[in-house]
């Protein structure tokens, strides 16, 4: 039987050692490391290992303190790092897996006071100055890097990835828009490339010739003064030589005004890239960056585009990534959807990283799904993220399962979702929900209105019913030109040219979106995508950094709030500056502190300014106001007696929060 995917699934032959397949799963800071249980640090890897990945890279581990990416960022630093680093070596390489520990010098990006870097410049997303290194200090930071190295190999690794891209110290040594140096490690690219080379070259000599190297490249910085692509080859080129196993693709300096993994980014939208570097060096290439499927990542091997393809994300979403492509079941494998909600969100918030659509991520030891030992009749009602998870997991662990949904689909509000541009991976949760539950022993009855008399004689019953939008009690608000945002992202209703958005929360911002595009979503179309970003060839543009270009908008928006506060302010921790960025660029007005007086057949009328009520002259007025529990059904249940869980949406309606609905589910059906 011919294999599937058979340029991803082709070992790769390194000279002292073979890949079993041709898929990394990239580097990802949990948190993990830092709370000091490395039993559950081990069954992370060790569940992805046994999912049949290739080679997985560890989060970032600290070469040394002034390097941490936050005080306290672990490292290699002591004989029992070394011994707790051994339980996660030992327990991949039970699974005939290979691991390779990143090592992550921040420079600039260290969240701390001791800080350091070329120059003594500060980085617009950190507080703290560094310091300038001199000769003493520079030869210190080589020093370390070849240490954290040789300990990773004591503790059973199978080689390092030394951090090179995304704007982190070795990265800042290569750009003059960091290092204003004029001494033998600034000036010329010669000298600027002096530092990685030296660090790479000085780990082989360290390590010996039968541990891998990889070397985190950065090939398109997105920052003013970035690399040229002559200088990025020929850097490529002096680390080949100095001892690199394998050249791995970075994208984009974390300060870049360029999103480069969120879920708008179009699939594998920078290739392109990696591939312009292919037959340049004689070692494997890897690309990177919103590849989240394995037809995805077919098409990019297949196209010549690298040797191998790293995947982060989606080892959060599902552990059993390449076992289920090998066996043909890619139609089962958990999505990535990009969304950044429990895995940067969390990192950056000092927070444990998880994902939204798979609970169990980073949590292996806490959360099971084992079978029961006493099946139960459960009914569940509401085939939303919340409902659909709960149903999934309460099956997957031996319960009979009825679930009922008075929509004649399942997805409840991800149906939505799905309909606003740059969500578009929203689909393909909608279509997994659907394959597990086609799959599963979960009697499903659609278009059915679930009824106190019809849940009795069920053992137990989970209301997941959602939300409902918020009344805001606007004097007018019945009137034609009044919208909810239901009646357009679900029923298409006819939107006119000027727009009054109500509310600027999350859905707020996504109705402004789904008015404001017209024609193919940039998402589906890179070209147009990289125009409207300012994505350009670094062949052509230093750094590939371009003048943005963003479309001529569709309507004329103006999105409000009573909040006087930065509309947008409580969006996601690491993809709130995209959606304002994006509807900025589409002219988007967006105003705080008003209040709403009437909405009238010439528009809504805003109080709160200085100048009295004023009218806002628009055509069609969208409420986004809120949402409120829908829990009628629940409430019935518990005045007859019955016993409920309440979940999701009906339980707590803050914004459309899947992440806490999906998690809140699988610990209930988890616990029953």
């Amino acid at each position: 039987m011919s294999s599937p995917y058979p340029h991803m699934l082709a070992p790769l032959d390194l000279g002292f050692t073979t890949l079993r397949n041709r898929v990394l799963m990239g580097s990802m800071h949990t948190g993990l490391e830092e709370r000091g249980d490395w039993d559950r640090v081990a069954a992370y890897y060790a569940e992805r290992a046994a999912g049949g990945v290739a080679l997985i890279v560890t989060g970032g581990m600290a070469p040394n303190k002034e390097g941490g990416v936050f005080p306290g960022a672990a490292g290699l630093f002591t004989d029992q790092d070394i011994a707790n680093h051994r339980k996660v070596t030992d327990a991949v390489h039970a699974h005939d897996g290979k691991i390779a520990m990143q090592i992550l010098h921040a420079g600039r990006y260290a969240y701390g006071p001791d800080c350091v870097s070329s120059s003594a410049i500060k980085s617009p997303i950190s507080p703290f100055p560094p310091r300038e290194l001199d000769e003493e200090g520079i030869e210190k930071q080589i020093r370390d890097f070849v240490t954290a190295a040789v300990r990773a190999r004591e503790a059973g690794y199978d080689g390092v990835e030394v951090m090179g891209s995304e704007g982190y110290f070795l990265n800042q040594f290569l750009c003059l828009h960091v290092n204003k140096r004029t001494d033998r490690w600034g000036g010329s690219y010669e000298n600027r490339m002096q530092l990685p080379v030296e660090v790479v070259k000085r780990v082989r000599e360290a390590v010996g010739p039968d541990f891998i190297i990889i070397y985190r490249i950065s090939l398109l910085d997105l920052v003013p003064n970035g690399q040229t692509f002559d200088q990025v080859i020929q850097l490529a080129k002096a680390i080949e030589a100095a001892g690199a196993t394998i050249l791995n693709s970075g994208i984009g300096w974390h300060e870049a005004r360029v999103p480069t993994i969120a879920t708008s980014v179009p699939r594998a939208g920078f290739a392109w890239v990696t591939k312009k570097l292919m037959g340049h060096v004689s070692i494997p290439v890897i690309t990177s960056n919103r590849i989240n499927n394995p037809d995805t990542a077919e098409e990019v091997l297949s196209g010549g585009n690298a040797d191998m393809v790293s995947m982060a994300r989606p080892f959060l979403a599902d552990a059993d990534f390449v076992a289920k492509a090998a066996a043909g079941k890619g139609a089962t494998i958990a999505p990535c959807i990009g969304c950044n909600q429990a895995c940067l969100d969390h990192t950056f918030s000092g927070k444990l990283t998880s994902c939204l659509v798979n609970p169990r991520a980073c949590a292996e030891t806490e959360l099971s799904y084992a079978p029961t030992a006493a099946p139960k009749t459960i009914a569940v009602v509401g085939a939303g993220p919340a409902g659909l998870m709960t149903a999934l997991v309460a099956d997957q662990r031996g319960h009979k399962v009825t679930l009922f949904e008075k929509d004649s689909r399942l997805g409840g509000q991800l149906n939505m979702a799905r309909e606003v541009p740059g969500k578009e991976e929203f689909h393909g949760l909608v279509h997994w929900f659907e394959t597990m539950v086609a799959a599963s022993g979960i009697e499903v009855r659609l278009n059915t209105e679930a009824t106190v008399d019809a849940l009795a004689g069920f053992d137990e019953v989970i209301v997941a019913t959602g939300v409902t939008p918020r009344d805001p009690g606007i004097p007018g608000e019945d009137r034609a030109n009044v919208l909810s945002y239901i009646d357009v992202l679900r029923d298409k209703a006819p939107v006119g040219k000027r727009v009054a958005v109500v509310g600027a929360g999350g859905i707020g911002f996504d109705i402004a979106e789904y008015v404001t595009h017209q024609g193919t979503s940039p998402t589906l179309d890179p070209e147009e995508w990289r125009k409207e970003w300012g994505v350009g060839d670094p062949a052509e543009v230093p750094g590939g950094l371009l003048e943005p270009a963003p479309p001529a908008p569709a309507r004329e928006v103006t999105l409000l709030q009573r909040k006087a506060e930065k509309p947008g302010k409580r969006l996601g921790k690491t993809t709130g500056w995209i959606h304002r960025a994006s509807l900025a660029a589409r002219q988007v007005r967006m105003l705080g502190g008003v209040t709403y007086d009437a909405i009238t057949d010439e528009g809504i009328v805003l109080g709160g300014g200085d100048k009295g009520p004023q009218l806002l002259p628009v055509d069609t007025v969208i409420l986004c106001a809120g949402q409120e529990p829908l829990r009628a059904l629940a409430d019935a249940l518990i005045a007859a007696g019955q016993s409920v869980h309440v979940i999701g949406g009906a339980d707590v309606a803050a914004e459309l929060d899947a992440k806490r609905a999906i998690n809140q589910g699988a610990r209930l059906a988890a616990a029953l």
